[in-house]
């Protein structure tokens, strides 16, 4: 039986605040309605294994059925079926990763949003602005008007970009002559309907992205009550780095995608991996930046939080050490007390580290490990391709000497 993973009913947040509790980036559209009227995703986005089996059946087992009927399967040009990588690595990886990171994030972001109101960082007088920010979000997500145009977007300039990357030889989707170029019955079905189905998925995404950064910004306007001395050293917002963390499935069928098509490159053109390795640093650095960049707009509130923390433990603190010097360097009568033991001398210490922490509070919501995970999370697709430049042996050889 599957778990469920919806949010309780006895959360005290969740009643106080139903927006909350309906908060979800993929729950919502007309796509989605669809998908629930036929029993392929549910209210919770458990059904993660119908939507794959479903987009496989779609997608990719059309192609590889007439592939199969065309004789092009294995041979009989110069890219079957089966060898070309950049097709399974987009159809059967990339896509399935994309799915995936729909119950992720549904599951993820929910609870980071809940956190906002569970911390008290939004005080009483901004509540109704922050429930404001959730109904747009959720309007947004609702759009009707936003999917036919995704739609309307594929069957455009969609194909434009897929003639842009396409491989110049005849492959099991199109037969090339000079100056000339001729889709067989499985390119049909590959431009039509495999192509279109990705790239809508993976636009879709790409507006997700822009209303969770929205959202963001929106929240960032409104008036948060920040904690300088909290020790996660943004002033209470370290959770949101998990929102970042929630989107690493969708960084590796980015990077799938694109390991793909160097793969393809490598065993059907000759080329060398090293030959990618500004493309493969780009697209790291694009994916890192798109989703640490919305954590930004809280930049400002940081550093106010900082600044105020500073000047009021300041004060406070410069009252408290002429307090302490008075009663134990400049004065004789210390009331019978012995400093051994005092618990002036822990409070003294506590105020250093409190003032400590806030003189360490970083504007950015981010740390080395994320880079590090978020790094890993798109280059993962290519470590089949290492094995290319480096034979097996000689990089068992070497991983065998770094670690002994």
């Amino acid at each position: 039986m599957t778990p469920d993973l919806s949010p309780r009913r006895d959360d005290p947040v969740a009643v106080a605040f139903p927006e909350l509790q309906n908060f979800s980036l993929v729950l919502g559209g007309p796509l989605w309605q669809l998908l629930r009227k036929a029993r392929m995703d549910d209210d919770a986005g458990r059904l993660v294994g119908r939507r794959i089996v479903l987009a496989s059946t779609v997608i990719w087992l059309p192609l590889l059925v007439l592939c199969a009927i065309e004789g092009t399967l294995l041979g009989g040009v110069d890219i079957p079926f089966l060898p070309d990588i950049e097709t399974h690595a987009r159809f059967l990886v990339g896509v399935p990763l994309m799915i995936l990171a729909e119950l992720v994030v549904h599951q993820r972001l929910r609870g980071i949003v809940a956190q906002f109101v569970e911390r008290g960082l939004v005080p009483a007088a901004s509540m109704e602005r922050f429930i404001g920010a959730l109904r747009r979000a959720m309007a947004w997500r609702n759009s009707w008007f936003v999917e036919i145009a995704l739609i309307a977007l594929v069957y455009t300039v969609g194909h434009y970009i897929r003639d842009y990357i396409e491989l110049d030889t005849s492959s099991w989707y199109a037969t090339v002559g000079p100056g000339t170029g001729t889709l067989t019955t499985a390119g049909l079905w590959f431009t039509f309907v495999s192509n279109p189905v990705l790239q809508f998925i993976l636009l879709r995404w790409g507006y997700r992205l822009l209303i969770w950064a929205h959202f963001l910004w929106q929240v960032s306007r409104i008036e948060l009550d920040l904690i300088p001395t909290h020790p996660d050293r943004n002033g209470g917002l370290g959770f949101l780095a998990g929102s970042a963390y929630a989107f690493a499935p969708l960084l590796s069928a980015l990077g799938a995608g694109v390991a793909g098509m160097i793969a393809n490159r490598i065993f059907h053109q000759g080329a060398s991996l090293a030959a990618f390795k500004l493309e493969i640093v780009l697209l790291v650095t694009m994916g890192v930046v798109l989703l640490m960049a919305p954590l930004l707009v809280f930049a400002p509130k940081i550093l106010a939080a900082q600044r105020q923390g500073l000047r009021e433990y300041g004060a406070f603190t410069a009252e408290y050490m002429r307090e302490f010097d008075r009663r134990w360097l400049r004065s004789r009568d210390r009331d019978g007390a012995s400093l051994l033991g005092t618990g002036d001398i822990q409070s003294l210490a506590d105020i250093g580290n409190a003032f400590t922490v806030i003189r360490e509070m970083k504007p950015v919501i981010f740390s080395r490990a994320m880079l590090v995970q978020l790094t890993a999370a798109m280059l993962i697709p290519f470590v089949p391709l290492v094995f290319t430049m480096i034979p097996l042996e000689q990089l068992l050889d070497r991983i065998i000497g770094a670690i002994f």
